[in-house]
């Protein structure tokens, strides 16, 4: 795949969006543009692959992704889901590591790729884009201690609830196309079969309510308190 070259404006526009570079002027704005590639992927497609060394930072600008560690057997585990806005892959940017996890595109996305070298050069010059970028790596870290305490100490529905809570707006968790039991069970660390049992109970206890395109949380209160229970 051929990267395309941006007009300076779109891709300023996409960097102003990213809490990294809110803070920057103008001028410094355009000139990392002046670096900025865009690239189209597919469902399904390979945007980085574990062990791969790192080509920079990148940028969601719309779609979803997932990023993910496969076992040798094949099995897949979802480590955080990518929307419109998340950047990505800034460990393997900044400690020059390879890439650390796999990024599949879950649906059609424009990922914008700012190279490895023009980040060393910003973080260089600007102090206050590399208090944000280690704030933002803190919070990818807490992000996994809880997912392996979810993984080792809390049951099924515990952090089948806790994701539902996660990813509510308001009383509703919107179904995208690509957010099939599958991916569900990936997520949580089981098989889609107790995926369905699981959300079954809870629509059966009055708690949520599943349609085609939509959860709804019924009782907020009890998805809490199941939310907090341990094995």
């Amino acid at each position: 795949m051929v990267p395309s070259r941006p007009e300076s404006i779109s891709a300023v526009e996409v960097l102003s969006s990213v809490p990294y570079f809110s803070g920057l002027d103008s001028k410094t704005l355009h000139s990392i543009a002046q670096d900025a590639l865009p690239r189209k992927y597919d469902p399904g497609q390979l945007v980085i692959l574990e062990g791969e060394a790192s080509a920079g930072l990148y940028i969601m600008q719309d779609g979803w992704g997932k990023v993910i560690k496969i076992a040798v057997d094949g099995r897949e585990q979802i480590l955080q889901f990518l929307g419109p806005g998340d950047t990505f892959n800034a460990v393997g940017v900044f400690t020059e590591a390879l890439n650390p996890a796999t990024v599949v595109a879950l649906e059609e996305s424009t990922i914008w790729l700012i190279r490895r070298a023009a980040m060393l050069e910003l973080l260089e010059k600007y102090p206050k884009l590399a208090r944000q970028i280690i704030e933002d790596l803190s919070g990818r870290i807490q992000h996994l201690i809880g997912l392996v305490d979810d993984l080792s100490l809390r049951k099924l529905e515990a952090r089948m609830a806790r994701v539902l809570l996660e990813h509510s707006k308001g009383e509703l968790i919107e179904r995208h196309s690509w957010a099939t039991q599958n991916e569900m069970a990936a997520r949580l660390g089981t098989v889609p079969d107790v995926i369905n049992r699981t959300l079954r109970k809870l629509v059966e206890e009055g708690v949520i309510e599943v349609s085609r395109k939509e959860i709804r949380i019924l009782e907020r209160a009890i998805l809490e308190d199941k939310a907090m229970l341990a094995e």
